[in-house]
């Protein structure tokens, strides 16, 4: 394997004699170490190499990329000639670009050089407490892996980024068992830069595992209402991901069609949410340090204190529509948390569901959407009274924000997100 920067330049080279206007390009050099267990045996140990190198020129308001995961002279040599060549036949658009010079600097983050003993004992640790604490949870699959990055990124008007990062990742499949009866499939992981505690009081393992167990008997209510919904932080991490995509991403500002247009500076939501992407967060693990069009990633509030203060623009959308970049184009998403526990507020719930789960697909431009909840659980009178199967819900992504009754004090983080236990008025709750 190629030292980075020797193959930095040379692409550098390459690039200067093709004599296009302006480029960009990134490397990365990844190192694997995975083992899973099946059934609870440990099946594989490997580590696994990997590279890719990521070319897109510019010329003439046209734009071309290629990619490759072949380090070698002739076939770095071939992308870049394909890049080239993709821009002479594209489209031309003077709204692509690149980043202006950007200060160059070097990243560190994470775990770059793994514990693998260590690593091993934690894992087998995990699956001697899912055995001996869930007792009637399954173990179908784990996959262990730890990964060391080493990424570069270079364009044209002199921006030199580095990243050295590393992280220890863990993701169970698994099942409620007992007897003959048997649940869903269901899954759970981690991403960690260190292994100071057990894996099963990370992130949300001990959520999913308990809803294995609890699924094995279903309670049941008749009819349809209309009441409060509290999403556990992976349900509603989906829920905001939805959000994003319908009402700030990049596709719904360029078309015209997302409903918060003209809403930068206006109370979109309850003044209790603030929903940001905070990659520099140090509970985010493997946190963006620089942007797809070369920026140096900064963290950015969509909603702060409910006022809508960002849409999702990239350079280009930018260029095209003369709105602001927004400097982070992660997933790094951190929602502010409540004043509630967790308790107090499924206390506080007349009639409702705990929501660990949707499937229903992405909403409508209008934010209507409607599907199935999943690991759900029936909360009457400020109690749970049991495990809920193929249960409805309606609502609307908009107003859900909206109509938010309270937020939890408890944040589940998973090395890639940070968000609170949600609890939503006005929801359509329906046995199916």
């Amino acid at each position: 394997m190629k030292e980075i920067r020797k193959t930095a330049e040379y692409i550098q080279n390459l690039l200067n004699e093709s004599k296009v206007d302006k480029y960009a390009f990134a490397l990365h050099e990844k190192e694997t170490r995975e083992f899973n267990a099946d059934l609870g045996d440990f099946s594989l140990f490997r580590t696994v190499f990997g590279n890719n190198a990521a070319v897109t020129v510019y010329n003439d308001n046209k734009m071309g990329t290629k990619a490759g995961n072949d380090f070698s002279d002739e076939a770095l040599k071939t992308t870049v000639d394909e890049a080239v060549l993709s821009a002479k036949s594209a489209v031309e658009d003077p709204a692509y670009d690149i980043a202006e010079k950007q200060p160059s600097e070097v990243f560190h983050y994470g775990c770059y050089e793994p514990d693998i003993e260590k690593f091993f004992s934690r894992v087998e640790e995990l699956l001697s407490d899912i055995k001996a604490q869930y007792p009637k949870v399954k173990i179908l699959n784990v996959f262990a892996s730890h990964t060391k990055d080493h990424a570069l990124y270079m364009n044209s008007n002199g921006t030199d980024f580095e990243d050295f990062g590393g992280s220890y990742s863990v993701s169970i499949e698994f099942s409620g068992n007992d007897g003959e009866k048997t649940t869903g499939l269901d899954y759970a992981d981690v991403t960690t830069a260190n292994l100071d505690k057990p894996f099963i009081d990370l992130g949300s393992f001990r959520v999913h595992l308990e809803s294995a167990q609890n699924q094995l008997n279903l309670t049941s209510f008749e009819g349809k209402f209309e009441g409060t919904v509290l999403f556990t932080p992976d349900c509603f991490a989906q829920f905001v991901a939805y959000t994003l995509n319908n009402y700030v991403s990049s596709s719904v500002i360029l078309d015209g069609t997302s409903l918060w247009l003209d809403k930068i500076g206006q109370q979109v939501a309850d003044p209790r949410i603030t929903i940001s992407m905070n990659s520099s967060d140090p509970r985010i693990v493997e946190g963006e340090t620089y942007t797809a069009d070369g920026y140096r990633t900064q963290d950015v509030d969509i909603i702060k204190d409910g006022v809508l203060k960002n849409h999702l623009i990239g350079l280009y959308l930018a260029n095209k529509t003369g709105r602001p970049v927004t400097k982070n184009t992660s997933s790094d998403i951190v929602i502010a948390p409540g004043n509630d526990s967790y308790a107090d507020i499924v206390a506080s719930i007349d009639r409702g569901l705990l929501v660990g789960g949707f499937s229903g697909g992405q909403p409508g431009t209008n934010g209507e959407f409607s599907g199935v909840a999943k690991n759900s659980y029936y909360i009457e009178n400020g109690q749970i009274k049991g495990a809920v199967s193929e249960t409805m819900i309606n609502g609307n992504l908009g107003d859900m924000l909206k109509n938010v009754k309270a937020i939890s004090k408890e944040v589940v983080c998973d090395g890639s997100m940070v968000i609170p236990y949600v609890a939503v008025n006005g929801i359509v709750i329906s046995s199916k």
